[in-house]
């Protein structure tokens, strides 16, 4: 059963809007950007339920006037439209569970490639590929922020921001290491090869007060862009890596035109990542009180990708399975997350 405080979404609805008519409201851009999203996410959340609501008042009274006239041809329109209300309704079911602090925010994955040189470095590469075809589907922007090339081909690593609504809280459900299991492509004798890359997930924090990094305990390091040229890139030390030394938690950012704006969007990264560590402690200590923790490590993947002997995808979390591949590589991820949310 899905139940929508109506009152309290109209409530903050009204609060967001009386916000956006503030004198400064667009002199903080990433404010305002917050903001947008969320009247955004209330006003379309608002719009579905108002669909359900009307097509179950139709249902009715197409019941009522069957059963007034006897007519049993209106039964086929009947369920179609409880169908259509059903479909509506498991939309809606799915948002309520997106209700983590930082849900609707947009998010920053990093993927990075397992022991197995070139092969696990192939499969961040199609990993990578499987998630911006996902976020297409989702009408999510996609942006590279960094990445590292492989040694013969793929990646090593590479870091990029997906913005929609959201998008953190849909994504962070792939958080963990992913196993690929098929015959290599790089190996002359034709055999089976077992590979695995792990997948961070944060969200963006764009509230400065959210928290407050100390930039003495944070090492600056700038180095020449790796990216394909032009006026700067390549030509001066425009990327910037930044580790923070009490965690040694490390982020980099080289897709900006100037290491200014490198440094800025690093600290955000930086900023989000230490958030997202403190929620995920926070989370873990609750599930080892419970007695159900499990660290995300090698052998503990998420999820398998079989290409061979048989074609299989599937989620050890949940037990949900795929056979279908190469839809899946294609980016038809969705099952597998709205599956993992119903279960969490």
């Amino acid at each position: 059963m899905i139940h929508f405080d109506l009152r309290s979404l109209n409530s903050e609805l009204l609060s967001l809007k009386e916000n956006q008519s503030k004198p400064d409201f667009f002199t903080n851009l990433e404010n305002a950007k917050s903001v947008n999203q969320k009247i955004s996410s209330i006003e379309k959340t608002l719009e579905e339920y108002n669909s359900v609501k009307n097509i179950l008042d139709d249902i009715e009274v197409l019941i009522d006037l069957g059963i007034e006239a006897n007519d049993e041809s209106l039964s086929d329109e009947i369920c179609s439209e409880l169908k259509k209300a059903e479909s509506l309704t498991e939309n809606l079911w799915i948002k309520t569970l997106l209700n983590g602090k930082y849900d609707g925010y947009n998010a920053i994955l990093t993927l990075h490639a397992g022991a197995g040189g070139t092969e696990s470095c192939d499969w961040v590469s199609m990993l990578y590929r499987m998630y911006t075809r996902y976020c297409e589907s989702c009408d999510f922007s996609v942006s590279e922020l960094d990445y590292i090339d492989g040694d013969g081909a793929g990646m090593k690593s590479v870091t990029f921001q997906v913005n929609g609504l959201n998008a953190y809280g849909y994504l962070k459900t792939e958080k963990g290491v992913h196993r690929l299991v098929r015959i290599s492509p790089f190996d002359a004798n034709k055999r089976r090869h077992t590979s695995f890359a792990s997948l961070e997930v944060m969200p963006e924090i764009n509230d400065d007060n959210e928290l407050v990094i100390d930039l003495e305990e944070v090492r600056i390091d700038t180095y020449r862009s790796s990216g394909a040229g032009g006026q700067h890139v390549n030509k001066t030390d425009s990327a910037v890596r930044m580790t923070h030394l009490p965690t040694g938690i490390v982020v980099q950012c080289q897709n900006e035109r100037s290491q200014i704006q490198n440094r800025e969007k690093c600290l955000k990264m930086l900023k989000s990542k230490l958030i997202e560590k403190k929620e995920r402690e926070m989370q873990e200590q609750l599930l080892s009180i419970k007695g159900s923790l499990k660290k995300i490590e090698w052998g503990s993947q998420i999820r398998s990708y079989v290409f061979c002997p048989y074609t299989l995808v599937k989620d050890h979390r949940t037990g949900y399975e795929n056979s279908n591949v190469q839809a899946v590589m294609d980016g038809q991820i969705n099952e597998f997350i709205i599956e993992y949310l119903k279960k969490a």
